[in-house]
């Protein structure tokens, strides 16, 4: 079974990790964010919404009876311990729900050359073995807070940008036009292309 060359993409907070998911698309990959992982299991995983209000208590439940993405943000934001509860209860099932896309797409009679998911914490969590390749998006902290319109205290628990791109295949200073992104993951996807054809998987 030939499966999709799995790219990943980090960076810090407010880079434009996202922007740069979605020109991946745009430029014929499949793709896939973490978040929208998140958000499915949120909605869905009875045992996960068992674990959270066990841990966090029902004040994280929604109007619709399923956990509030902002509610949780709020509760655990402000308490490291927290916060580490639900990161060690979402990255494993995260992790399990990436790889069994991954598994449908190489199922598919004419699976996609590439595959790329947006994964924030990549680094911290040891995540990055599981990826053919690694793409880095950076900005200048100043204007990544000016993206978000706020500080975000999650910046402290992340490793350094540099570092980041150090270890990356590929790494963008994403300080110019959307468009300017776009025609570098375009650059990137013609390489991704190029090595998946060329590569057995």
């Amino acid at each position: 079974m030939s499966r999709p060359l799995a790219v990943a993409i980090t960076g810090g907070i407010g880079a434009g990790k996202s922007t740069a998911l979605e020109s991946f698309r745009r430029h014929g990959a499949a793709t896939v964010s973490s978040d929208e992982i998140v958000h499915h299991l949120l909605a869905t995983d009875a045992d996960v919404k068992r674990a959270l209000v066990e841990r966090l208590g029902d004040t994280i439940l929604g109007e619709d009876g399923a956990p509030d993405r902002e509610r949780i943000a709020f509760k655990v934001f402000r308490d490291g311990e927290a916060l580490d509860f639900l990161e060690k209860l979402l990255h494993p099932l995260v992790s399990r729900e990436y790889m069994t896309w991954r598994e449908q797409l190489a199922a598919l009679p004419n699976p996609p050359a590439v595959c790329v998911t947006e994964v924030p914490l990549l680094y911290e969590v040891g995540a990055e073995t599981r990826f053919d390749k690694v793409v880095v998006i950076t900005a200048p902290r100043k204007l990544r807070e000016a993206r978000r319109g706020r500080v975000d205290d999650r910046e402290t628990r992340l490793l350094d940008d540099r570092d980041k791109a150090t270890r990356a295949d590929f790494a963008y200073v994403n300080t110019g036009t959307p468009d300017a992104l776009d025609a570098w993951v375009a650059e990137v996807m013609a390489t991704l292309t190029a090595n998946a054809h060329e590569e057995p998987l």
